[in-house]
């Protein structure tokens, strides 16, 4: 059984910064790619990065030279630094992993940007 298990949101004012981590466990087969999406209230879930097993990134466009997303292969776990974040960042943040093995998600993690 995998298990992703995310951390690291939380409440911060606008301009503000955030580090979310999400750590995967139990058996893995080969992850090629780790990565975030969110979901904001009453919106669909959308991709905000990714980051393959070789350390190659992307990410959506809005939130390219904010967000910068990082992985240690060794603990099979991705970050995402969140910097300069506006209100419209307010959402459920999701873990995803891909894996020979099959595509899992974590349960969810709440980042809230407000004053």
């Amino acid at each position: 059984q995998v298990q992703l298990v995310e951390s690291g949101g939380g409440l911060v004012q606008p301009g503000g910064s955030l580090r979310l981590s999400c750590a995967a466990s139990g058996a893995i087969f080969h992850i090629t790619a780790m990565g975030w999406y969110r979901q904001a209230p009453g919106k669909q879930r959308e991709w905000v990065a990714g980051i393959t097993s070789g350390g190659s990134a992307n990410y959506v466009d809005y939130v390219k030279d904010r967000f910068t997303i990082s992985r240690d292969n060794a603990k099979n776990t991705v970050y995402l630094q969140m910097n300069s974040l506006k209100p419209e960042d307010t959402a459920v943040y999701y873990c995803y992993m891909s894996s020979e093995g099959g595509s899992y998600w974590g349960q969810g993690t709440q980042v809230t940007v407000s004053s």
